[in-house]
């Protein structure tokens, strides 16, 4: 680069700053002018009305009733006269948007009006809104010689970008009440930074506390009425919790009295949220929410409100940092912004949470890397997790066979020992004889325990995961809701007004899969009634239970089921012949006797005992 050059852009540099400097000048002289004659005007509006109540009243105070009537701002004269004019400024709006979030801010409170959240969509695939116009109401109340609330004001716009914008509602000359709004790039994060300027001689010392109100509609976003209900509640977190506490599911409404520090609370829908931040923490404060009814013609699913304390400490220039999410309820978005928002997604309790945590979303991610098809990553997971499994699923099966093989000897035994006060040396030598197999009666149930807590976490998994959210396979639309092949005249209890062949289809693969391994129980009265509870009871349960949940569950527990009747018929032709099992079961029991292990030793003690007792009893009588 040579002289000339950086002459040249050195002096372009100073001329756009130049530039810049004096239309901000210009800009606040106008707002100022716009000022002066609001003021103006309120003072003729008020000589006006005072010569002649009764027959004047102004355009500005005929708006339209908005959604939340409750909350909106009404005529009322102020002390300061500042004050009294912004309660009747026109309203204007103003738009932040980024590539995933569109919001639309209103000065009327320099708040929210309404937020779509992009490349979503409604079940009716009408934009998504976390916030619809009108539906959503937030103000900072306080008192500065008289009761005030944010909500009730007009701010003038003093500065605007881009990606932000600052209003402020002037009380005097030098007091005033700012909101400095940020919506950086690809974030689902809107920063809002609330100053008080100037109103240390307004707002008593002793205050400590300022309250923030929020109220918000929060609209239907999915298809099944039920299963978005159960998913949505209030949540909140204490800080450096580990987990985030909620106000219950499940439920028609909840509220509760937080008397401790609150990080952030959330009024969380299925599968969105809108979360309020405080970066120094909320002081405490009231949360609640109620459901409204199915079918409630504004389209909304709960009304949430939030009454919270935010810190304030006296001084010329005082800061309130919040910050807002709008967004999906996406594990590892959420878990991206490092603020604990992934503990709202409701993966289950203890080890249950842990195994959907660590293992099954990120074995989801990983197959969701190579496919976009979540009917065959859902084939896939299920294959995973019968492979990984597999080793304790064959253990178990042959623990159950050799049980199956040494049953004459058993019922020799229960044969021998009749009577119930025989029912300790028949244990005894019932436990004798396992060990000298070395066949472990709790072999088969072990197994079992273990992939439990597999079948419950995916229980948990699937209607909450954000990945199957209108996600279509087969005849189902959406794999996070219910599949419908057919819509009935009416609702039948628990069960509902229509058919899902995926909840059909897993009842009928538990049926036939309970019929498989019904030769596997041991017979006898108590048997007979679980095989019946198997067979029928539990496919029928399951039928109902699930007709309403994701079609994602039914469809995996179709085919865990499939795939483990085909894995029980590999098993027993290729790995359980019971002719060989018995074979080595004589060979272990020919061998010469092992040491009694501690569990015989106790149970042949016991059991001395008790014959000691039962002989001085005898001799009593």
């Amino acid at each position: 680069m040579n002289k000339n050059t950086a002459i040249a852009i050195v002096l372009i540099g100073v001329i756009l700053i130049g530039f810049s400097w004096y239309n901000s000048k210009i800009y606040r002289e106008q707002e100022r002018e716009k000022f002066v004659k609001d003021s103006i005007a309120l003072a003729e509006f008020e000589r006006a009305r005072a010569e002649n109540p009764e027959s004047f009243v102004p355009d500005s105070l005929k708006k339209p009733a908005a959604s939340i009537d409750t909350y909106l701002p009404q005529p009322v004269t102020y002390r300061d006269s500042m004050l009294s004019a912004a309660s009747v400024m026109e309203e204007e709006i103003t738009i932040l948007e980024n590539n995933l979030i569109r919001i639309n801010l209103s000065n009327i409170g320099a708040q929210p009006k309404s937020i779509m959240v992009k490349n979503y969509y409604t079940y009716d695939s009408l934009a998504l809104m976390i916030i619809k116009d009108g539906g959503s109401n937030l103000s900072l109340d306080l008192y500065a010689n008289e009761q005030l609330s944010s909500a009730n004001f007009g701010f003038i716009k003093s500065y605007s970008s881009d990606n932000s914008v600052s209003y402020r509602l002037y009380m005097d000359q030098t007091s005033y009440i700012e909101y400095n709004y940020i919506l950086p790039e690809d974030s689902y994060m809107l920063d809002l930074n609330i100053r008080m300027v100037g109103m240390n001689s307004r707002i008593p010392r002793n205050v400590t506390m300022l309250d923030l109100s929020w109220t918000l509609d929060v609209p239907r976003q999915e298809k099944g009425y039920q299963n978005e209900k159960n998913y949505s509640t209030v949540s909140y977190m204490f800080p450096n919790s580990g987990s985030a506490e909620n106000l219950g599911r499940r439920r028609d409404s909840g509220s509760e009295q937080l008397r401790t520090k609150v990080n952030w609370f959330s009024f969380q829908q299925q599968f969105f949220s809108a979360i309020l931040v405080a970066k120094d923490n909320f002081g405490g404060g009231d949360l609640g929410f109620t459901m409204y009814p199915d079918g409630d013609p504004s389209g909304n699913l709960m009304r949430c409100t939030a009454n919270m304390l935010v810190p304030y400490s006296a001084g010329q220039d005082v800061s309130i940092p919040l910050e807002f999410y709008f967004g999906p309820n996406q594990y590892r978005t959420l878990k991206s912004y490092d603020k604990g928002f992934e503990q709202l997604v409701p993966l289950g309790w203890s080890i249950i949470g842990w195994v959907n945590r660590y293992i099954v979303i990120n074995v989801f991610n990983l197959l969701n890397k190579h496919t976009s098809n979540y009917g065959l990553i859902i084939l896939l997971l299920t294959l995973f997790i019968k492979i990984v499994i597999s080793p304790l699923t064959i253990k178990s099966y042959m623990s159950s066979a050799k049980m199956r093989v040494l049953k004459p000897e058993v019922d020799k035994i229960n044969a021998k020992y009749p009577n119930q006060s025989d029912a300790m040396k028949k244990q005894q030598e019932t436990m004798a004889l396992y060990k000298k197999c070395g066949v472990s009666p709790f072999g088969g149930c072990l197994p079992m325990l273990l992939q439990f807590p597999v079948l419950i976490a995916l229980f948990y998994f699937f209607p909450v995961s954000f990945e199957l959210r209108q996600e279509s396979f087969l005849w189902a639309e959406d794999l996070s809701a219910y599949d419908s092949i057919l819509n009935l005249p009416f609702k039948i209890p628990l069960y509902g007004d229509h058919v899902s062949l995926f909840a059909l289809l897993m009842a009928t693969s538990m049926f036939f899969y309970s019929r498989m391994n019904a030769d596997q129980m041991n017979a006898g009265p108590q048997m007979a009634g679980m095989k019946v509870m198997m067979q029928w009871f539990m496919p029928i349960m399951m039928l109902v239970i699930c007709n309403n949940f994701s079609s994602g569950l039914s469809y995996y527990y179709m085919l865990s089921n499939v795939l483990t009747m085909l894995q029980t018929w590999v098993i027993r032709k290729y790995f359980v012949d019971e002719a060989k099992i018995l074979a080595k079961l004589n060979e272990r029991s020919a061998a010469p006797p092992k040491k009694k292990s501690k569990f015989q030793e106790r149970l042949e003690a016991a059991y001395k005992e008790q014959q000691r007792q039962q002989q001085q009893q005898k001799k009593k009588r």
